[in-house]
């Protein structure tokens, strides 16, 4: 099991929607996700997690290594609705990751009213749920 991700780049920001499994085979899925993210967005990025069935150490470690790769080009990382089957606990020099309880506060945060106020182009995998 893997998951499927849609990406929408908006101004200034981007985020990122995941659905299925983070676990070991979606964490190199997911890590592609951010290859993409870092070559058509720019600002921070918000990882909605509201589709996401849960998650793995394995997947938990590409999250804390994809907001490496995001600070290493100036951007940040944050996530909404985690997974209630774990929280995530970065090792001590991940940089910070901001948590929101779901994404309508996430969105809230960076004074973004809904989804649709985005903009922005938008790409996903071929099997996201419509």
């Amino acid at each position: 099991m893997t998951i499927e991700w849609q990406y929408t780049a908006g101004e200034d920001f981007g985020l990122l929607s995941l659905a299925g499994y983070l676990g070991p085979e979606g964490a190199h899925r997911f890590s592609g996700a951010i290859g993409w993210v870092l070559a058509r967005g720019t600002g921070p990025v918000v990882v909605d997690m509201t589709a996401l069935r849960g998650w793995s150490i394995e997947g938990q470690l590409a999250v804390t290594e994809a907001t490496r790769r995001l600070t290493a080009h100036g951007r940040s990382l944050e996530l909404a609705a985690i997974p209630a089957d774990g929280s995530l606990v970065p090792d001590g020099d991940c940089p910070p990751i901001a948590v929101h309880s779901d994404l309508p506060a996430a969105l809230a945060a960076h004074g973004v009213r809904d989804q649709a106020d985005e903009g922005g182009q938008e790409w996903r995998t071929s099997g996201w749920p419509t």
